[in-house]
């Protein structure tokens, strides 16, 4: 048999009173054997200054004394003042502890505690997290549980406030499990427990019933002496309510009767005792070596070691989110910037090259949206069989790139006669044959050329002129012949939405789809306006407005040789594609309104005549008191008296179109 199955400690003695033990005088010494407390599960309940704290600390400065370890879960942070004359390890959160200490120090504490055999006071009072006190209490009973398993080694645990862990009422979190577990299993191990509560009705009864030795102090609430009564019997339940300070029923297994005593007083420091008027000084506390707790700081270090890591791995994430967030918010102005761009280069980039008697021309505005009437580059290329035919016949570009018949090249008054012979223009005669120039028609009668320059013409439905294949490249006819395609070309919506810009003037594509007869959605308006903005007959003002650009399309593929009532004709002509012939014949009775160019007049000596298609040589002049009707009128005029001697004619208006040029 060893010594520690022998051995025994004194903490009481008998206590004269009721429910005493008879066999045993008042004063004769009460001896505990040390196996049984450090293996078995005990429990120490009383109200508060009853004495239990006070039996507890006697408990646990006799068990130092000889040499068995213990480790305290000081809940109220009173047991510090055992370090008075032995040598803890107190560890917890307060800056008085010997080290501050975290679930990860859970294992080492275990391992000091039963294979170093360091006393340990673990302090949880000084966790404000009581999530935080737990987790680390069930760390460390976890390792103290699993490594008693291998070691087998006697070693106590006391619990204070064990109400807090395990209660009567509620369920139990991973801590009152743990604490549980021990209770029942820990003894096998050698993993001993003691409970201490003010309350016992408020500890789990489960615990209570299974402890080997309980110590009773005195107890006046009637639920707590009725946990008295039903342990231990009645009388002792009403005998509890008249204990002293420091007295006790002390039932143990290993005693048949229940005695009455008197608990020692503890010899080290009360840091538990309620506070007095009396100054008292904190004595001068023994420190435990370094040596104990350097693995414990290593741990500590490492930890706050990580934690810096963490913090500044923290710091670099924020400055990276707010990077990202600063690129965010400079991509949508780009985007922005984009957006008003786009929009800019939509009212500004809307034509770069305008297709001139008969050319298909290309559109720049935005690449990747070449439309139908826009030839591609190699179009212009004229091929060997058109380079080496009659001028007058081609269809392409001459080998100069230059359209077949040149703007220099049109009919003047004094280069096509109007009677019987052609007149010299400046005197001369042009006999040259190369010279001669083919017939252009304006609706009228053509004028009578030599059979080998003129072409048989029929007339149209709609009043325009053309020859039996079509009419011939490169005369007014072709080019509104063509532009009426492009028109015919459109989706019947964009043809009524170019109808609608035409008599409202600058409006919104959505506005503009509805009155065509389209739904009010974004994307299907716009989607029917691109092809009336891409081809020029819309252009972009301002922000979600268009406005109605068919006449300058008219005049950018006339190459700016029409003006006036000419132009106003040719445009009328191209919108008999989407506009009936009543509103347009009601439309050419209203006298053109007065603008600017009835307000300048430009003169130029130096120029005789005029080819009828450029109003830069025009002379808008008074006559007989008044405007001439339009601007048609005034170059017949100009033209008339430039060419009197190839007229025959005083009245330069009777004459036709054909006759002039």
């Amino acid at each position: 048999m060893t010594d520690t199955e022998t051995e025994t400690i004194t903490v009481a003695d008998v206590s004269d009173g009721p429910g005493g033990d008879a066999g045993a005088d008042p004063g004769t010494p009460v001896s505990l054997p040390v196996v049984e407390l450090l293996t078995g599960r005990g429990f120490v309940t009383g109200k508060s200054g009853s004495g239990k704290s006070n039996t507890a600390s006697v408990l646990v400065e006799n068990l130092l004394a000889n040499n068995f370890p213990v480790l305290v879960v000081d809940t109220d942070g009173e047991y510090y003042g055992l370090k008075e004359e032995f040598e803890l390890l107190h560890a917890g959160a307060d800056d008085e502890c010997d080290i501050q200490v975290s679930p990860e120090h859970a294992e080492k504490i275990a391992s000091l505690a039963l294979e170093g055999n360091v006393p340990i006071i673990l302090d949880v009072s000084g966790y404000l997290d009581d999530d935080e006190a737990k987790e680390l209490l069930l760390s460390v009973a976890r390792h103290l549980f699993a490594k008693e398993k291998k070691l087998k080694k006697p070693f106590l645990m006391l619990v204070e406030e064990v109400h807090e862990y395990i209660p009567e009422g509620g369920g139990l979190d991973e801590t009152g499990k743990m604490l549980i577990k021990i209770g029942k299993r820990g003894r096998k191990h050698g993993l001993g427990i003691v409970g201490i509560s003010q309350r016992p009705a408020d500890v789990k009864k489960d615990f209570i019933t299974q402890c080997d030795w309980l110590v009773w102090h005195r107890l006046t609430w009637n639920n707590d002496t009725n946990v008295v009564s039903r342990i231990i019997d009645a009388e002792h339940a009403s005998a509890v309510e008249d204990l002293g300070d420091g007295e006790a029923f002390l039932m143990t297994d290993w005693s048949e009767s229940v005695r009455r005593v008197q608990f020692h007083r503890k010899r080290t420091f009360d840091a538990g005792a309620t506070p007095g008027l009396d100054d008292f000084e904190r004595p001068e506390l023994k420190s435990i070596s370094d040596d104990l707790v350097s693995d414990l700081r290593e741990i500590s270090d490492e930890q706050e070691r990580r934690e810096s890591e963490l913090a500044d791995l923290r710091q670099e994430v924020e400055k990276k989110e707010q990077r990202i967030r600063e690129l965010e918010a400079e991509l949508e102005e780009a985007r922005d910037l984009s957006r008003m761009a786009d929009r800019f280069a939509q009212a500004m980039l809307q034509k770069a090259e305008a297709p001139y008697r008969g050319g298909e021309g290309r559109n720049l505005a935005r690449a990747g949206t070449v439309v139908d009437d826009q030839a591609e580059l190699h179009e212009y290329e004229p091929d060997d069989e058109t380079s080496e035919a009659d001028p007058a016949e081609a269809t392409t570009d001459d080998a100069d790139d230059h359209p077949a018949i040149e703007p220099n090249e049109w009919p003047t008054p004094g280069a096509v006669g109007g009677g019987d012979g052609a007149e010299e223009k400046d005197g001369d005669a042009t006999p040259d044959a190369s010279n001669a120039q083919t017939e252009v028609t304006f609706g009228g009668e053509a004028a009578d050329e030599e059979p080998s320059t003129s072409v048989e013409s029929e007339e149209k439905p709609d009043g325009t002129a053309s020859t039996p294949d079509g009419p011939e490249p490169g005369t007014r006819e072709a080019v509104v012949a063509r532009l009426r395609a492009e028109i015919d070309g459109l989706p019947d919506l964009s043809r009524r939405m170019l109808a609608h810009y035409r008599t409202e003037g600058p409006a919104d594509p959505v506005d503009a789809h509805v009155a065509a007869g389209g739904t009010p959605e974004g994307p299907m308006a716009y989607g029917r306006n691109r092809p009336l903005r891409t081809a020029g007959f819309v252009e972009h003002v301002e922000e979600d407005q268009y406005r109605y650009a068919l006449p300058d399309r008219v005049a950018e593929a006339f190459d700016g040789h029409l003006d006036g009532d000419a132009l106003d004709e040719a445009v009328r002509d191209v919108e008999r594609a989407f506009v009936d012939g009543e509103t347009l014949a009601a439309e050419a009775t209203d006298v053109r309104a007065a603008d600017e160019r009835d307000e300048v007049e430009v003169v130029d000596d130096d120029v005789v005549g005029d080819d009828g298609f450029v109003d830069e040589d025009a002379v808008l002049v008074e006559e007989s008191g008044g405007a001439p009707a339009s601007a048609d009128d005034a170059t017949r005029q100009q033209m008339s008296s430039g060419s009197e001697s190839g007229s025959g004619s005083d009245d330069p208006t009777s004459r036709t179109d054909a006759e002039i040029l």
